[in-house]
Order: C-alpha cells, then structure tokens, then sequence
C-alpha cells in the first residue's frame, strides 16, 4: 500500500508532527525517524521523534538525536501532551502497536493523521495513510522513496542522508543479505554522491563498542553458545544477572544473535534473553527458511523471513525448553536448507 500522494497532501502545509518507531530502536529505526525528522523540518513543519525506549550509545551521532525524548513513566504527562497537540503522527519501522509499548494507547487514541511508513509483513489496521512495501530492504529506503516521489530529493543534506545510509546499511548487513537488491545499491549511489563519509558512518555504528560489550561478547561465545548440528541450530541463553553482571545496556545484545548463525552448517539461530517481564527471543535464518513464520506459530511474532522476533511469558528455562520441543518439527526442512 503507498499512499504517496495522499501523504504529500497531508505534509503540505507546516504542521505539529510526531515521529515514532518501535522499542529498543536500531539503526534503520532511528535512521529513518531521523532522517524524516530532518526532512519534515525542511519543509517547515515542528518535528517531534519520541522512542518507547532508550537506545544503543553507537547511534547518538546522528543528527537530531539531541532532541530525541525516550519514554519513561517519569514524563508520561509531558510525552502524552505531545501525542495530544500532534497534527500528524508518523509510525515508522513497526507494523503492530505492540512494538511500541506503552505508546500504543497515546497511539491509538490521538486525533492527529497517522501514516505508517513500514517493510514488516501484515501491518495493523491502526493508521489512516500508509507507505508500505514488504520487499523494501529498509524503512530508510521508503523515506527516501517519499521524499523523491514528492520532488523533494534537493532537500536532501549530509545529515538525513547519513541517517538513511546508516539504516539503508544496517538492514542489508553492510550490503550482504538477500534484500540487497538493485534499489538498494542505486540509493546508496545517491546518497554517498552527495559526499557521505561512508567510512566514518560504519566506523561510528559498527566499530564504537564499550568494554563491557565486548566482554559481554566474550561470555555469550565462550559460555552460553549452544549448537545443536542435528537441526542445523545454534542458539544463546542470556538470563537477567548474567546481563546485570556485564552491566548491560541496551543495545548490547543487538546482532549477537549473528554469531551464532555465523557458526559453520548453521541454517538457523536464534537468542533467548531474560527482559524480566518476558523472555525476548530474535531469530536468525538463510536461505528458504522462514523464521517469521516459526516465531509467529509458537512465540507470538512476526518480522521477515530470515529476520524475526518474538516473546514469551514462560521463564526462560521454559522458553528454551519448548523451543527445543519444537524443533523436530522443523527437522526436515532445516536439514535441507543450504
């Protein structure tokens, strides 16, 4: 669904806009909020990105993020006071209203125009206008889309175009999964021609890493890795102490699940992590094997074929338990998988 024109329309006239996107927001989250943000602002709108959470240290460079406001019960009066003078609110990277927490009902019970712009499969009902594409590699790579489809690549300075890039590259892992597609490469064309530091971006998102992050690391791969080659499995437990030992933040435990996959024969992995009022779980997969559809049958989740999430209220022990029982299930398939 892109309801270009109907968007456009909507963003004609300087407005009060807010800019959302989902809990523990990574790269293409913030670079695509950001970047919009950046471009809103151009246009002369008053432009607001609001976060269900904090995020990741290696992401604050961006433009913009100084003005950034992360939830917090704290200033739920103030932040509710946003969602409620907002004329347009921009739901970005996230498909259903339970990626967003407790935003969900300042969501859901505004007046303001909402527009989705998103590339997760079977978005919500909850938005009036919606830019929606599953193919697209990134949201990053819609918002650039928009902004061009309105005439409006001029506006388009090193600032937005370092927060499209940054989600642009995260999405497609530096370019190397199966979304890198002709488009992706021909944006990323477009925006270093406009004299992006390339280098510095990857340098800063990727090679930017705390002490503890590491040390984290060196415990998940030495301690916690399981590999299972009869399905063709690998997969890493993380319980609350273990991620309050490391004194982790969050953010840390993003792309760690990679590692896994990474192991030789691997086809799929994932990592079960203690959030305290649920278990997290983010799965991993090449080539035909869907883990979206996995984590949607049995862990309450959704995402992409190679690339999706899920939870569980069971405890952690009972989270692995009944992932391990069901993976004969999908035996087969997995072994087949190359």
């Amino acid at each position: 669904m892109q309801d270009i024109e109907a968007i456009g329309a909507v963003i004609s006239n300087p407005q009060t806009v807010l800019i959302t996107t989902h809990q523990n927001p990574d790269a293409d989250a913030m670079g695509s909020s950001l970047g919009l943000a950046g471009y809103l602002r151009k246009k002369g709108h008053r432009v607001t990105v609001v976060t269900p959470t904090d995020y990741s240290q290696n992401l604050h460079w961006m433009a913009g993020n100084d003005g950034v406001i992360a939830f917090d019960e704290k200033i739920r009066v103030s932040v509710s006071q946003l969602f409620d003078e907002a004329d347009v609110i921009f739901c970005l990277d996230f498909s259903n209203l339970d990626r967003i927490r407790e935003l969900a009902p300042l969501v859901r019970q505004s007046r303001a125009r909402k527009i989705l712009i998103d590339h997760h499969l079977e978005p919500e009902s909850f938005t009036d206008l919606s830019l929606w594409d599953p193919t697209a590699a990134a949201t990053a790579e819609l918002v650039f889309q928009l902004i061009g489809a309105l005439g409006d690549k001029a506006l388009i300075d090193i600032p937005i175009a370092e927060c499209l890039y940054s989600g642009l590259m995260t999405d497609t892992g530096s370019f190397r999964h199966p979304n890198t597609t002709g488009n992706v490469h021909r944006m990323a064309a477009e925006l270093v021609d406009l004299k992006i530091d390339v280098s510095s971006i990857h340098r800063r998102i990727f090679d930017n890493v705390t002490i503890d992050k590491f040390r984290l690391l060196g415990f998940v791969l030495n301690e916690k890795l399981k590999v299972l080659p009869e399905y063709k499995f690998a997969y890493i437990t993380l319980t609350d102490s273990e991620l309050k030992r490391y004194r982790s933040k969050n953010g840390d435990t993003e792309g760690m699940v990679n590692y896994a996959l990474a192991v030789e024969g691997v086809v799929m992995a994932a990592i079960l992590i203690d959030r305290n009022d649920e278990i997290r779980l983010s799965f991993r997969s090449i080539g035909n094997f869907s883990v979206r559809d996995l984590s949607n049958k049995h862990f309450d989740g959704g995402g992409h074929r190679n690339a999706a999430g899920g939870r569980s209220k069971l405890s952690l022990a009972e989270t692995e338990q009944k992932l391990l029982t069901i993976l004969p299930e999908y035996q087969q398939l997995l072994q087949e998988t190359v």
